[in-house]
């Protein structure tokens, strides 16, 4: 399998002020998927402007026809999964089955503190993780649910006519540690990750391809562990967040070389943010562009 090559567009713009232009610019350049993050604020964009994911992508899907639209990630710290099934259905609905839902556990930033509530501690974060994904399995997957968890209840919830895409529409789901693969390995269609935070700020590349190169073999181990086909499931880098930070967008042979270490570790999909200047993601839009253009046929 070629590896596919996605982006990430950050909704900080007003969909008539260069919003629109990007998501229909993604499709002209060929990404496999275009994904925008789920979250009411995030990191240094929390004193501007921010749209929510699911509308954005609503109108991401009414103006393209061959892009894949996704959320990268989803997280059940302002998320209900009953709600968000029946919003889900709709977009896919209205992107004619081009949805893929990226989702994880969330983290202690804005978003664990805007309703109100004081932040999970990871183990609360994990044990609402481990209710949330197989609830949202059967919401999206069945024409009514009942249900009562520790976190969650659904009571005669209906989703007729459910999801285009059958049994129902994909998860990607984010996860570093084993609670969170064995949901990848029995409920995803991919598995992402970030690499190692830990090694951000101080790490080496080759530390980081180390990193995630161990936790690729524990995901195979629980793969194993489940009955679940290794091959079976897509494994997608979300780049930005590794010591190499944006080296990698700085010219085309640096990303391919990039790239192809991470396609070695069994990647089969890359995803790389559309450039925001004066921000982390700053990056050449010429060179961007010539990447999504040619480092895919380069990498196959």
């Amino acid at each position: 399998m070629s590896l596919r090559l996605s982006t990430v567009i950050l909704p900080y713009r007003r969909w008539h002020e260069g919003g629109r232009a990007a998501w229909t610019r993604a499709e002209q350049l060929g990404f496999h998927t275009a994904y925008t993050y789920d979250h009411l604020s995030w990191r240094t964009f929390r004193d501007g402007p921010w749209f929510g994911a699911v509308p954005t992508l609503t109108a991401a899907a009414s103006i393209t026809e061959r892009l894949r639209l996704g959320t990268l990630v989803t997280s059940p710290n302002f998320r209900h999964p009953v709600t968000l099934a029946k919003e889900l259905i709709s977009l896919d609905d209205i992107s004619g089955g081009r949805v893929t839902l990226g989702i994880g556990a969330g983290g202690s930033g804005f978003d664990a503190t805007a309703l109100g509530q004081e932040p999970w501690t990871p183990r609360e974060r994990a044990d609402r993780f481990a209710e949330f994904v197989p609830l949202l399995d059967r919401l999206l997957s069945e024409d009514a649910v009942s249900y009562e968890g520790d976190f969650y209840s659904a009571h005669e919830a209906r989703n007729i006519p459910g999801c285009v895409q059958r049994p129902r529409l994909p998860f990607a789901v984010a996860a570093t540690g084993p609670r969170g693969m064995r949901l990848a390995a029995r409920f995803g269609q991919a598995w992402v990750t970030t690499g190692d935070p830990k090694l951000y700020e101080n790490g080496t590349p080759e530390q980081s391809i180390q990193a995630i190169r161990g936790q690729a073999e524990r995901l195979d181990d629980i793969c194993a562990e489940v009955g679940r086909d290794m091959t079976d499931l897509d494994r997608v880098l979300l780049t930005g967040f590794t010591p190499d930070r944006g080296g990698p967008l700085q010219s085309l042979n640096a990303f391919v070389d990039f790239a192809g270490r991470h396609v070695e570790l069994g990647f089969t999909e890359i995803v790389i943010h559309w450039p925001i200047p004066d921000s982390p993601f700053s990056a050449d839009e010429k060179v961007f562009e010539q990447i999504a253009m040619e480092a895919p046929a380069q990498l196959r």
